[in-house]
């Protein structure tokens, strides 16, 4: 499972990169540049969320 986490990982950093570079380099911030940075910040949280130790025992104890 972690290997599914850690492309979640690289996904999320990559949107981040991707909207950063692209608002830099037009110069303006566009609905689609904010739509992959937040899209890219969830990942990122998501993956590191499920990283920690106990998180599927939370999400077991959520579902239930």
């Amino acid at each position: 499972m972690g290997l599914y986490y850690l492309i979640i990982l690289f996904i999320g950093i990559i949107l981040i990169v991707k909207a950063g570079l692209e608002a830099y380099k037009k110069g303006s911030i566009k609905q689609r540049n904010i739509l992959f940075f937040v899209v890219g910040v969830v990942l990122v949280t998501l993956s590191i969320f499920l990283f920690t130790p106990g998180s599927s025992e939370f999400i077991a104890d959520f579902i239930m």
